[in-house]
């Protein structure tokens, strides 16, 4: 009757690396793994201890789950992401899709990652730009909102009058433009997510703003 075999290796040493979240695991056979240092404590690893194939593979999924979670840490810490966006950027990373949804669900049931609130940052962002609602749009198409986040995010959008003004202001000068830069100014309107009746009803303003100054 065959009989499977069974490897085992002994663990001779555990040992810092020059990153302070690693270590490596070397084995009597030569064999070295790099592992995320909170496999250690969390698997009860230790040096003169035995590991055969089974044990091995459970500290490499611990420490391939371990490192997608970290990298999420990080990526969440540095900006608000969507579900989607930090999936996304996890596997660029090199985590694997499981790994990284695992990581994902774990900052999510944390409350780390919230779609709606997200949804609700990107929306205030893009209007200190000065962004009109269809670049919002684009903005929280492009990071991954979902769909039914949207309308509440955008719920209670200001009137751009404002932000129209203000841009005519720095762009012109207080110069009326001649064609060419009448054309561009309201074309870089339209890119910021400004529909024509806005830059329009803008336009008129800063004209009559300059006939009263020369009044």
């Amino acid at each position: 009757m065959f009989r499977q075999t069974i490897s085992t290796m002994k663990l001779n040493v555990i040992r810092q690396t020059k990153s302070p979240n690693k270590l490596d695991l070397v084995f009597d056979n030569d064999t070295k793994v790099r592992v995320m240092a909170t496999v250690v404590p969390d698997l009860g690893l230790y040096g003169g201890m035995t590991v055969d194939d089974a044990h091995l593979e459970e500290i490499l999924e611990a420490s391939r789950a371990a490192s997608a979670k970290a990298r999420a840490v990080r990526i969440v810490s540095a900006s608000a992401v969507t579900r989607k966006e930090l999936h996304r950027r996890l596997t660029q990373k090199g985590e694997t899709p499981d790994d990284a949804a695992a990581a994902v669900a774990w900052l999510e049931e944390l409350g780390a990652v919230d779609d709606g609130e997200t949804a609700t940052r990107i929306v205030r962002k893009a209007l200190a730009k000065g962004y009109g609602a269809a670049r919002i749009r684009q903005e929280l198409y492009a990071k991954g909102v979902p769909k039914q986040y949207w309308d509440a995010a955008m719920e209670h959008l200001p009137e751009m009058d404002d932000a129209i003004d203000r841009f005519l202001e720095q762009r012109l000068r207080g110069q009326w433009p001649d064609d060419k830069l009448l054309r561009k100014t309201t074309d870089a309107l339209m890119r910021r997510g400004h529909n024509w009746s806005d830059i329009r009803a803008a336009l008129n303003r800063y004209k009559q703003g300059l006939e009263q100054l020369e009044e």
